[in-house]
């Protein structure tokens, strides 16, 4: 698969997985913690995540669905965390609204889960 179709298939997963996210953060905030409506919106986008870029961004993966599966909920742990420390730095420290500090938290964390997806996750060839 090309690299443009990866990434293609990457930021329209990622999009739907981020829209999940904000979507869930938007109906729990109001009855949690920002940092926990935060969790509980990445715990429902990891099911769109995964099953998107499994069988879309990454389809030629060559690792089981298993590996794949246990790799990705390290890479997507990995970027949970820096998303809850940069939502926490512009929400709190900052003092942006909940919501836009969502946002660029979501954004500037993608980064990070493209390269380990890619390299690691949902590694091609094996």
């Amino acid at each position: 698969m090309s690299n443009l179709r990866t990434g293609f298939w990457f930021v329209l997963v990622g999009a739907s997985a981020a829209f999940t996210h904000l979507a869930v953060f938007a109906l729990t905030e109001s009855h949690l913690w920002p940092e926990v409506a935060n969790a509980v919106g990445f715990g429902v986008a990891f099911g769109v995540s995964f099953a998107g870029h499994r069988w879309l961004s990454f389809q030629d993966a060559g690792t089981s669905l298993w590996q794949s599966f246990r790799r990705f909920a390290v890479t997507a742990l990995a970027g949970f965390a820096a998303n809850e420390v940069i939502f926490v730095v512009l929400l709190r420290g900052l003092g942006l609204p909940s919501f836009l500090a969502l946002f660029l938290a979501l954004v500037l964390a993608s980064a990070q889960t493209f390269v380990l997806s890619r390299l690691w996750a949902f590694r091609r060839g094996a």
